[in-house]
């Protein structure tokens, strides 16, 4: 008998590694391909939070929370003080488009105890009877006057609260700037067409409908939310002229712009602060044509096997202390007025974060009716299959 041994390169290593430090990827996805499996007693004092804490180490909440979220979006540092508190590991589903989200509540049995929806979805969620009003009693930590209303609305539907404010930002793109020819980018139209021509087989767009057709709208002039037949054709003919010239349709695309793979990606704000953190070369541009604005919420799915747990994980993340050490790791702006008082103004003060106000006057909170429209969901399908 011959024993098969499949290996993965260094680089590709480190990239899972990075992908699993930043939230990308879940643990079991991460010892998976690595190969790590046998090997996670050795590993734990590398990688923190790579093993789960005993079952004996549990309080009165259970020994875990299970939370579906999206990529890059949280600081492993915080996860492991939860436990630490609380004796409760947070394991992580990674998700790159709410629609994906909306599917696997539809289909039953998630097993999630927290996730996080965007803005414009929360009333599909409501209407469909899959999250539960919030027990506003089981966060303490939960002030709603020190939130900006724009980022905070959505949460409530027909006057009960269903989800409480994470984060907002806006949705453009990171170019980076070696390839650029020093040439300054500004537009929806140079992203698409420099995809089509100097940029062909290095650009990235998301796996994900809202963004991708919005994003192709917008070379048009068209709302970000259109679901007019004319302008959704428009904006396929596009996409489907763009796709050979695409490195990849994906909503992880952090590893590839670091490597050197990609030089440009739609981008959310987080990934674009973090980029050019450590990329300097690396720039975030919000297209003069417009696009989106968002927010994203912290809500429990009905019949979470781990209420008590989820409201626990909640109610810890809003703790202002905490939630300043999360924007500061993740990059994302925060709607609470008391954790931006511990914020530097530095941040406070970053253009990634807070856009001049002629760039946000043209950016658009995404529609309810983008998330189940099916010639939307069609068009992507014909995209991502074409």
């Amino acid at each position: 008998m011959t024993k098969v041994t499949d290996y993965i390169s260094k680089q590709k290593f480190v990239e899972e590694l990075y992908r699993f430090r930043k939230g990308s990827i879940t643990r079991r996805h991460f010892l998976n391909i690595t190969g790590l499996g046998a090997a996670t007693a050795v590993m734990g004092a590398a990688v923190p939070g790579l093993i789960s804490r005993p079952a004996f180490a549990a309080g009165e909440i259970g020994d875990r929370v299970i939370l579906a979220t999206w990529p890059n979006y949280h600081d492993a540092a915080n996860f492991e003080a939860f436990t630490e508190a609380t004796g409760a590991h947070v394991q992580m589903n990674v998700f790159g488009s709410n629609e994906e989200m909306l599917a696997k509540l539809q289909a039953g049995g998630s097993g999630w105890d927290v996730f996080v929806p965007t803005n414009y979805t929360i009333t599909t969620y409501v209407s469909e009877d899959l999250i539960e009003p919030l027990d506003t009693a089981m966060l303490p930590n939960y002030d709603p006057a020190s939130y900006d209303p724009r980022f905070s609305d959505a949460g409530s539907v027909d006057g009960k609260l269903y989800a409480v404010p994470k984060n907002w930002g806006t949705t453009g793109y990171v170019v980076n700037n070696t390839h650029t020819g020093g040439h300054k980018m500004t537009s929806w139209k140079e992203f698409w067409d420099m995809t089509m021509d100097s940029f062909s087989g290095r650009t990235m767009v998301h796996d994900y409908q809202l963004t991708t057709i919005g994003n192709a709208l917008k070379y048009f002039g068209y709302s970000f939310n259109s679901i007019e037949e004319k302008e959704l054709a428009d904006a396929e003919k596009l996409l489907i002229d763009a796709k050979p010239h695409l490195f990849a349709i994906s909503s992880d695309y952090q590893p590839s712009l670091r490597n050197g793979d990609a030089w440009m990606s739609m981008a959310w704000t987080g990934d674009g602060k973090q980029l050019n953190a450590d990329m300097p070369e690396i720039e975030y541009v919000l297209g003069v044509e417009g696009g989106e604005i968002w927010s994203d919420y912290y809500a429990v799915p009905k019949d979470a096997p781990h209420r008590d747990a989820a409201y626990a994980l909640i109610n810890f993340l809003l703790d202002p202390q905490v939630n300043a050490k999360e924007v500061l790791a993740h990059g994302y702006p925060t709607a609470d007025a008391a954790t931006n008082t511990l914020l530097p103004e530095s941040l406070l003060n970053d253009p990634i974060l807070y856009p001049a106000q002629e760039l946000l006057t043209a950016l658009e909170f995404g529609a309810a009716v983008t998330l189940t429209d099916p010639n939307r969901a069609e068009l992507m399908a014909r995209f991502k299959s074409a």
